[in-house]
């Protein structure tokens, strides 16, 4: 049982731990995926080390690469569509990551 509000003290507010983000073996992996999408394929780049700051500027850079949408989401770059080639060579030759293609 736990313990939410004192007599003495009032409220007491339960302290969520930090989750940090795994660490990479330094090779990005690109995959599609459609599993909760309605059919509608997105592309998810895993294995960034990357803040959320410069992970936010390299996924507007894949956006408008590819000239559709995507979000971040938990340390991952969603993009809509199967544009995994597009984003692999984009990836490789101009920021020098090691790519992989991964999934179906």
């Amino acid at each position: 049982m736990t313990l939410v509000y004192s007599t003495e003290t009032g409220r007491i507010k339960e302290e969520k731990p930090i989750t940090e983000r795994p660490k990479g073996d330094g090779i990005i992996r690109i995959q599609k995926q459609t599993k909760g999408r309605k059919g509608k394929g997105v592309s998810i780049i895993t294995g960034l080390d990357l803040d959320d700051t410069a992970l936010k500027l390299l996924a507007a850079e894949l956006k408008k690469l590819c000239g559709c949408g995507g979000s971040v989401k938990d340390g991952n770059i969603e993009i809509q569509g199967d544009v995994r080639e597009k984003i692999k060579t984009y990836l490789e030759s101009k920021k020098g990551y090691r790519v992989k293609l991964s999934g179906g």
